[in-house]
């Protein structure tokens, strides 16, 4: 396998950002040009622009990012998401990038760490930290002028992973067997070591070192006590602080409420009704009845109950 990992024949994205130098980027693509041997097996892009060049799923077989010497890129989720996407299935991703040694307060670079979750939650398998050593006086400087980091805890760790030997949402049919094995007699054959695991015998039960529960040892005082009656009588919808009877009421609440209705005093539209009927309207319940004391209690008829 040649350098980078990059063979005869494949194809091969080259990823760079703003911190690489040009002349650096030139050299590194006219390398990986001699050892894939063919033209047009070679795709420049730039780090933002790598999800709008449109590449179909499964293009390259390998991505090198980060790699151009002096280049200070940092990978987002976004990035590695479509580096997993435009990965062939197999197909193997190298990257550079500088990190810190300890989690700060700055939120654009990251530790090793979770640049090695990055890149798993991204789809990659097989991810490890191939390579880490300390900064050059000019990757340094470019991580102060691009990054706007000043620290003296950073290293460049230098990280591999491959995508799975399958594209995302493929699918494979699994040959199941459901049908049942029979033996000579016809049942379902058992085997016998499983059926050994779950027989007792005679020898086992007076095996001294064989620890038997007693089921009745499992049961306390409070077990064996009989329930109280009204404990398990369901609560009736009154308790429960219904103003409804529910539908096929059984605890009376809807014989309650239908005797209530019954022997309810019908609402007075005028206010006049025990006054007689000169003072009654032509609706009145109480017409033909003689005139009563305000607040009496009157019995009428179900079919003459209706608001006056």
């Amino acid at each position: 396998m040649g350098e980078y990992g990059v063979t005869l024949g494949q194809r091969v994205a080259v990823v760079w950002d703003s911190s690489s130098p040009v002349e650096a980027l030139k050299d590194l693509v006219d390398k990986i040009q001699v050892l894939v041997g063919a033209e047009n097996r070679v795709s420049v892009e730039n780090v933002n622009q790598l999800s709008q060049s449109a590449h179909k799923e499964s293009s390259f077989d390998v991505i090198l990012s980060g790699v151009v010497p002096g280049s200070t890129a940092q990978h987002s989720v976004e990035l590695l998401a479509e580096v997993a996407r435009i990965l062939k299935p197999g197909g193997r991703v190298l990257l550079k990038e500088p990190v810190v040694t300890e989690s700060g307060n700055n939120s654009k670079i990251k530790t090793a760490a979770k640049l090695l979750t990055a890149l798993t939650l991204s789809g990659l398998v097989e991810v490890k930290e191939l390579q880490k050593e300390a900064l050059t006086p000019e990757e340094a400087q470019s991580v102060q002028e691009h990054l706007g980091y000043q620290g003296n805890d950073l290293l460049i760790v230098q990280i591999e992973g491959r995508k799975p030997n399958f594209e995302v949402g493929s699918s494979s049919q699994l040959k199941l067997s459901f049908a049942k094995k029979s033996g000579p007699s016809g049942k379902p054959s058992v085997d016998p070591t499983a059926a050994k695991l779950w027989t007792l015998s005679a020898n086992d039960m007076n095996d001294e070192e064989m620890d038997l529960l007693d089921s009745d040892e499992l049961l306390d005082s409070e077990d064996l006590k009989k329930p109280d009656p009204s404990s398990l009588r369901a609560p009736s919808c009154k308790e429960m602080g219904k103003k409804k009877a529910c539908k096929n009421c059984t605890c009376g609440l809807a014989e309650e409420l239908e005797q209530e209705k019954k022997s309810s005093q019908p609402k007075s539209a005028c206010g006049n009704c025990y006054l007689g009927d000169a003072f009654r309207c032509a609706s009145c319940p109480y017409l033909g009845m003689p005139a009563f004391k305000p607040g009496e209690k009157i019995l009428l008829k179900e079919n003459q109950l209706h608001d006056a």
